[in-house]
């Protein structure tokens, strides 16, 4: 029987789309890269914004006609939508024969065997706060970068936030587990990993924290780059600080979510930091890893949002100067703390702060990468350029693409550039001989 996965929204989802392949390849179904192929169409959904899941619900219908030419294809939901909705996604498509959320993954085999014997609607979204995965390691979709879950669920209720409802609570996976499955990752040959978590800085099983896995990590031999996200300010503590300054595969370069640069929308928003604390953070980083990229997130509009706390923000974010910014209107999201406040603030209002903040950022990012010409970076070497069959394309430590002349020989090989010019994101170079 052959499956196709169809993924949408966070690395995280990504990485269960690779678990959940692992799973099925287990029981002897097929993965195939061609939805044409298929018998089954798995989508892996989102549900962080009412737009993914109405981005979702679009593809679905359209993949509805299949059905008329194969009376035997299933189409199934998994993911935080379908954790999320359940059964009522069935009343906005008839279509949909099966519906499994985010702890119940394990299942899907039987669901799938049985939706075939038995052809019925089935919905199995039972949370489990204790389901880590153990002892399942996924079928990585890539061949050079691979992404590891080191723990799963949120505690932290951002008011605006849905994941702690679909993802439910906080537990991390066994540091012996982890160090397991990386150790077999880089036998395979990867050699750039990218730990995720809802807040990696909260991971604690038995006593070791997220500063003592990075330790422990950064000496597995074959493994050269060490990513992690995402990053909660609250959390991130002056131990993981130094660890990732004395770690020679941690690479300078970290995601760490702003949102508001004013303490009372920080409040409102349930952040558990002030506008102070994160300066004082990058601060510190920047002190230890001089060279460090700091990306964040940002939501202009957020309810009860004056001119005045826009402006705090504004101001902040042109005091750090953050090498890239995920900027967002705010949206309310039903089922969130945030969804019920009644002073929202008007869509008009939210779309011109946003463009402020776009704006700011463009100028910022371009600066910022205009800073990196005449510098040697280290690049692993990814793929072929989009633009040019006679340039490769990879990323440097601190997670800036980088194109230079080159052949494909050079993937998955690491290289020395000189950055030559900067364009739009991309750094342009030449290998250094």
């Amino acid at each position: 029987m052959k499956i196709y996965i169809e993924t949408y929204g966070c690395q995280m989802n990504v990485a269960d789309s690779e678990l959940v392949t692992s799973i099925l390849d287990n029981s002897n179904f097929k993965i195939v890269r061609e939805i044409d192929e298929a018998d089954i169409i798995i989508f892996n959904t989102c549900s962080v914004r009412q737009h993914a899941e109405d981005r979702v619900l679009g593809r679905i219908s359209n993949e509805m006609a299949r059905k008329q030419t194969n009376k035997n294809l299933k189409i199934g939901v998994i993911g935080c939508m379908a954790q999320r909705l359940g059964e009522n996604l069935q009343n906005q498509n008839k279509g949909i024969d099966f519906v499994v959320g985010v702890d119940q993954y394990k299942h899907l085999p039987e669901i799938i065997s049985n939706i075939f014997e038995n052809p019925h609607f089935e919905s199995e979204t039972m949370v489990n706060n204790k389901e880590i995965y153990e002892d399942l390691y996924p079928i990585h979709s890539g061949k050079l970068n691979a992404f590891v879950t080191i723990m799963r669920g949120c505690n932290n209720f951002c008011s605006y936030c849905i994941v702690p409802y679909t993802r439910g609570r906080e537990r991390s996976r066994p540091a012996d587990e982890i160090l397991k499955e990386i150790e077999n990752i880089g036998k395979k040959g990867y050699k750039d990993i990218t730990l995720l978590g809802q807040n990696v800085n909260s991971y604690d099983f038995n006593n070791v924290n997220f500063a003592e896995l990075l330790r422990r990590i950064n000496r597995i031999e074959t493994i050269e780059r060490i990513r992690f996200v995402t990053s909660h300010p609250k959390d991130l503590s002056d131990e993981v600080i130094a660890v990732m300054a004395e770690s020679e595969k941690v690479c300078e370069y970290l995601h760490l979510a702003l949102q508001s640069g004013d303490d009372e929308i920080l409040k409102r928003m349930n952040r558990g930091y002030s506008a102070d604390h994160f300066y004082t953070i990058v601060q510190k980083l920047r002190k230890a890893m001089p060279e460090i990229a700091i990306t964040t997130d940002i939501i202009a509009g957020f309810p009860g949002e004056t001119e005045e706390q826009f402006q705090r923000t504004y101001d902040l974010m042109e005091k750090i100067r953050f090498d890239y910014a995920f900027t967002f209107k705010y949206s309310p999201r039903s089922g969130t703390k945030a969804a019920e406040f009644t002073d929202q603030v008007p869509e008009e209002i939210r779309l011109t702060r946003l463009q402020k903040l776009i704006d700011l950022q463009q100028d910022i990012t371009l600066q910022k990468y205009r800073e990196q010409i005449g510098k040697t970076k280290q690049i692993y070497v990814e793929r072929v350029s989009k633009k040019s069959a006679e340039e490769m394309a990879g990323k440097s430590r601190d997670f800036k693409i980088t194109v230079f002349p080159g052949s494909k020989e050079l993937i998955g090989q690491f290289v020395d550039v000189k950055i030559i010019d900067a364009i739009g994101w991309t750094l342009k170079g030449k290998i250094l001989e």
